[in-house]
């Protein structure tokens, strides 16, 4: 039997009170309050969050795009931490919130008389984040940027089109994966708060939060003593399981066991690969990766993409072509997976159209309540 959806969402009363600016923090904060959690967003009073001046390109409604990516559902308060009514009503806020999150430099709230020590002495409860960029010790003058962690925790040195050329990643991946553990670490003490009715502090940083993200990679050199290297689209462990050449535009193959690799073998034509000694197994083929390529981009060459994505998805073989994003949102909605939601707002003349939560859930699934704010606006 199907679960019906309540009206209230699984964090509904909570009170998450929100010092976080930029990225990671807002992105965890949004997330927090599509679960029905009710966020106020402490911004400086004037210019309000750095990244609503982030622009081109802009909503219709004015307000940056980068925004509106990560502040819905949210209320905004103007407040001047360095005056004395500003740092009394974030006392107050402190005070009545189940959670706070901050991505300060290390120490600035302490200052500010708003560090965990001091708050949790009138607010046990309280769960206390704090995001940095590489640690709240030895790491706490570096400064917490996405770019720099992306270079200096390895990231770049395993991403590239060839040696020689490191890359960052087309988005700020690192702050998304630290807002992902900020999240994380939230829930967990909020349900150790149910139980023992006692907060805590939880600490996040961009570059541990990278190290835990490369995964296979991070484990290849503390397991293994291997330091990964840039293979460009090619995987170090598996192949063929990268882009490759067609007719007319590359075609991703994502083969991951000999089983797939015989039927691609056969759908190419070129059945004697599998059971060839360099080819037949899948240490075989890593080892050999390079002449695989010429092999498979020979047969692949005499059609296109969308030929041999049709032909090698019916036989089970793992592939797809490179979409750009509209491509991307127009696949995920051919599958129904409604990627695009919209915000009806009485403040504003038009919908505000943002991209859904991924979560699905059967009785208390994400909403979306309210336009991501502006400065000060506390509907």
């Amino acid at each position: 039997m199907r679960a019906e959806p309540t009206t209230s969402g699984a964090l509904s009363g909570v009170v998450v009170a929100d010092f976080s600016r930029v990225l990671a923090g807002p992105y965890a904060t949004m997330l927090l309050a599509d679960l029905g959690a009710e966020v106020l967003k402490v911004e400086r009073p004037g210019p309000g969050d750095d990244t609503r001046a982030w622009g081109p390109p802009y909503a219709s409604d004015g307000q940056s795009t980068y925004y509106q990516s990560v502040n819905r559902n949210k209320r905004s308060l103007a407040l001047d931490l360095r005056t004395d009514i500003g740092w009394a009503q974030a006392r107050e806020l402190a005070g009545r919130a189940d959670v706070l999150i901050e991505n300060f430099k290390p120490g600035t709230m302490d200052r500010l008389g708003l560090g965990y020590d001091a708050l949790a002495t009138a607010n046990p409860g309280l769960v206390y984040c704090s995001i940095s960029g590489f640690g709240s010790t030895a790491g706490a003058e570096l400064p917490g940027y996405d770019l720099l962690v992306q270079a200096m925790g390895g990231l770049m040195s395993v991403t590239g089109p060839e040696p020689g050329q490191p890359t960052k990643v087309g988005v700020a991946l690192v702050d998304v994966v630290t807002g992902l553990h900020a999240v994380y670490g939230i829930l967990a003490a909020l349900h150790h708060r149910d139980r023992t009715g006692q907060g805590q502090r939880v600490e996040v940083n961009l570059l541990s939060s990278l190290l835990s993200a490369l995964v296979n990679q991070s484990s290849a050199y503390v397991a293994g003593g291997v330091v990964p290297g840039i293979l460009g689209n090619d995987h170090p462990s598996i192949a063929p399981y990268a882009t490759y050449r067609t007719a007319d535009r590359p075609l991703v193959l994502a083969v991951g066991n000999d089983g797939q690799f015989r039927t691609l073998t056969d759908v190419l034509g070129l059945p004697d690969l599998a059971t060839d000694d360099r080819y037949a197994t899948n240490p075989a083929r890593v080892t050999n990766r390079e002449s695989l390529r010429l092999l498979l981009e020979a047969a692949l060459g005499t059609r296109g993409a969308e030929h041999w994505r049709r032909e090698l998805t019916a036989r089970g073989v793992p592939c797809g072509t490179v979409n750009d994003l509209e491509g991307a949102f127009e696949l995920a909605t051919s599958l129904g997976l409604d990627p695009v939601a919209r915000i009806a707002d009485q403040r504003r003349d038009v919908p505000i159209v943002t991209v859904a939560n991924p979560l699905r859930m059967s009785r208390t699934p994400p909403t979306y309540r309210s336009a991501p704010p502006g400065v000060g606006e506390f509907p």
